[in-house]
Formats: structure tokens, C-alpha cells, sequence
């Protein structure tokens, strides 16, 4: 493939960061960066794409630095100085350049984007993700919104809510679901070091893998602790894995204690992506009633074989296909967990069927499925 310098810019990216955090939208943008990339290849055409970080530095680890792609990395002390030099750098590019169309990575950059591309009559498509356009947002935002030629987002949920909370036009948004990489997650034996290290060892094991954080309570933690009595009723080998971390961890190993189930709650803080897979081995099911933009990790328990629950109101409704591969109950009713995963551990339901369960979840959210939705998105642009 030519060099960028020689190659046409068609498409234009701009995101807050990628590299810096982990996360559920960094996971998500990684996905489309690979799937631009692979459309590429396979087209073979002389295109290119720039893309520019606010809060990521050069240096970075970049497993997408391929000649088809062109990064900006824009982080500064203070955080303002780099808003004022991605203005800058975007005005120019967009000037100089003239892309077919720029991809903003979040809404909080919209406005600029839109400030910069309509003078130029360049189309632009905002991404939106979950909670952060769930509310009426502001006037520049909601104007960014509107003044778009798409949006695109992650659920039918999410962009119900978007709609409704800032009276958007339903055709406008296009839905590019999460994915899941079959291929790193896979059913598997249980580890016997992880039984060993969380104190596992003949236990029915629930699992979550959140953020712990008091801001993100909604995740549904403390309501599966709630649950844990009842469920010990059942099935008195009952624990209950938690991964993650945050400022919350105290307060829900506090709930433990006033419970009375210290001893069924491990808190296995902070694993990283590569070991996850692992943790859903170990797990019996992955117990999460959230109230998700869409839920990732539903897709990788259900890739690795685990029976999964959810909440009933959110974009959980999409990986779980309206509740054919999962079980989906009120988010902050301790009863009715409690009562779904009695029947989660008895493993009586299809959808406890491992095998079947990975089937159906990759037939729908694939890596090839993925690129193949993301490549139509891009070949319909208005």
C-alpha cells in the first residue's frame, strides 16, 4: 500500500483516547480502527485515514500503526492547551485535506467537530457509546447531534434513550454493535491456580467483572450480594467472584459483612484483558444486572460457554437477544436475581447449554460479523 503522504485522505477520526485506559469504548474504537484496516486490505485501494487522540501520547503502544492509518497524538499539561492544538490541527487537516467524512469519537468533542466541518460542507458522523447521551445534553451538543449526517451507536436502548431525551430523529442513528474475538475467548477447563488463589475450591461460582467505582453503582454489585442469601439457601456452596476495583470496594465489602457473607464474596480487583478469559472459565455464570449502553462482557462469558444475566431495561436487551441467551430481570430487585440464578445453577434451561450458547452469541457478534456491518455503514454513507 502507498504511503499516507502519497494517499488520498477519505476518512477522518477523532477520538478522546484509545491507548491511555482501558475500557469499554476503547475496546470498541480498537475494533473499528481493525475493522478500517481490514477493509483496506482487502480492497487494496490507496486511502487513508488520520486520526487524532486528545489524551493519548506519541509513544503509546500502537498495534495500529500500518501505513493506511495516520495518528495525531495530542496530549498536553494543561489539558486545555491540547483542546486548543487539536483544534488547530484538525482545522488544518480538514482545510488542507478535505476528507469525504469525519468520524467524532464522542459527543463531548461534537460541537467542535461540527464548528469546523459545516463551513466546509465535510459530513460528519458522531458515535455515541451509552449513558453519556442518555440525558437532554446541552444546546451546542444537541445541535452537533442533529447537524450530522449519521449517528451511529452501540443498542436499539441506547438509541431509544438518545431520541427521547433529546428529540432526535430515529432514522438518523444507525446501530453498530459490540463484538466479542471468539477466537481469545473459549470455553475451557477451570484453572485450578485461580480455584486455589480466591479459596474456589468446590464452590458454585457467580461472577461480575465491573467497574467498582460510586458513580457506577448501577452495575448491579451490591444487588447480587443482596441476592446471596437467598441463593445460599439453594445451593449452599454458592461464592461470588467480583472483578474490578474502585472507591465503592469498601463500601460493598461493608454490605458483605452486615449480609452476613463475607465468606461467599472474593474481590479479585484489577485483571487485565489478556487474563479474563480465565476468570469466565472459572466462573458457573456471569451475573451482572446493570443497566448497560450494551455489555461486552455478556458477549465474553457467553463466547466462553457462561450462562449470563442481565437487567431487563437496557441495551443488555441486544447480547442477549431479548432474553434467548440469557436470563434478564428487574436491576435492582435482589429477589428476582436471587430467583434467576437458582435456575442458572440447577442448568436445567438451554440456555445453559455452553456450546450452544457460543454459537449462537458469535453467529450475531463475531469479529467477521462486526466488519462486515462496519463496511456497509461506511460503503452507504450519505
Amino acid at each position: 500500500m502507498a504511503n499516507l503522504k502519497n494517499t488520498p485522505t477519505h476518512h477522518l477520526f477523532v477520538f478522546l483516547e484509545i491507548f491511555a485506559i482501558e475500557g469499554g469504548i476503547q475496546s470498541y474504537v480498537k475494533n473499528i480502527l481493525q475493522a478500517y484496516i481490514s477493509i483496506q486490505a482487502q480492497t487494496e485501494a490507496d486511502i487513508g485515514a488520520e486520526v487524532f487522540l486528545l489524551r493519548d501520547s506519541l509513544g503509546c503502544d500502537n498495534p495500529f500503526d500500518v501505513p493506511c492509518l495516520k495518528f495525531h497524538y495530542l496530549k498536553t499539561k494543561p489539558p486545555m492547551l491540547g483542546r486548543l492544538r487539536l483544534a488547530a490541527a484538525l482545522g488544518l487537516c480538514l482545510w488542507q485535506k478535505r476528507p469525504k467524512h469525519v468520524f467524532c469519537g464522542h459527543i463531548n468533542l461534537a460541537p467542535l467537530i461540527q464548528f469546523l466541518c459545516q463551513p466546509l460542507g465535510i459530513p460528519y458522523t458522531v458515535l455515541t457509546y451509552g449513558k453519556e447521551v442518555w440525558q437532554e445534553l446541552p444546546n451546542s451538543q444537541r445541535q452537533a447531534l442533529t447537524g450530522a449526517a449519521q449517528i451511529w451507536t452501540i443498542s436499539r436502548y441506547s438509541r431509544d434513550r438518545a431520541c427521547a431525551a433529546n428529540g432526535l430523529d430515529p432514522d438518523q442513528i444507525k446501530i453498530l454493535p459490540c463484538m466479542v474475538d471468539g477466537d481469545a475467548f473459549t470455553p475451557g477447563d477451570k484453572s485450578p491456580a485461580l480455584i486455589q488463589r480466591y479459596d474456589l475450591a468446590g464452590a458454585k461460582v457467580l461472577m461480575t467483572v465491573a467497574r467498582l467505582w460510586s458513580g457506577d453503582i448501577y452495575k448491579g454489585v451490591d444487588v447480587t450480594i443482596r441476592a446471596l442469601p437467598k441463593i445460599a439457601t439453594v445451593f449452599p456452596d454458592v461464592k461470588y467472584l467480583v472483578i474490578g476495583r474502585g472507591d465503592d470496594q469498601p463500601r460493598l465489602a461493608q454490605l458483605t459483612q452486615e449480609l452476613g457473607v463475607r465468606d461467599r464474596v472474593v474481590f479479585g480487583g484489577f485483571v487485565p484483558t489478556s487474563d479474563l478469559v480465565e476468570h469466565y472459565r472459572v466462573a458457573d455464570a456471569y451475573i451482572m444486572p446493570s443497566q448497560e449502553g450494551f455489555g461486552i462482557v455478556y458477549l465474553e462469558a457467553m463466547a466462553c460457554g457462561k450462562p449470563v444475566l442481565a437487567g431487563d431495561a437496557d441495551g443488555s436487551a441486544d447480547p442477549l437477544q431479548d432474553g434467548r441467551l440469557g436470563w434478564r430481570v428487574p436491576h435492582r430487585d435482589p429477589d428476582a436475581v436471587a430467583a434467576a440464578c437458582i435456575e442458572i445453577l440447577k442448568g436445567e434451561d438451554q440456555r445453559c447449554d455452553g456450546e450452544w450458547l457460543r454459537e449462537q452469541c458469535l453467529a450475531q457478534f463475531s469479529r467477521d460479523a462486526f466488519q462486515e456491518q462496519f463496511k456497509q455503514l461506511l460503503y452507504n454513507l450519505p
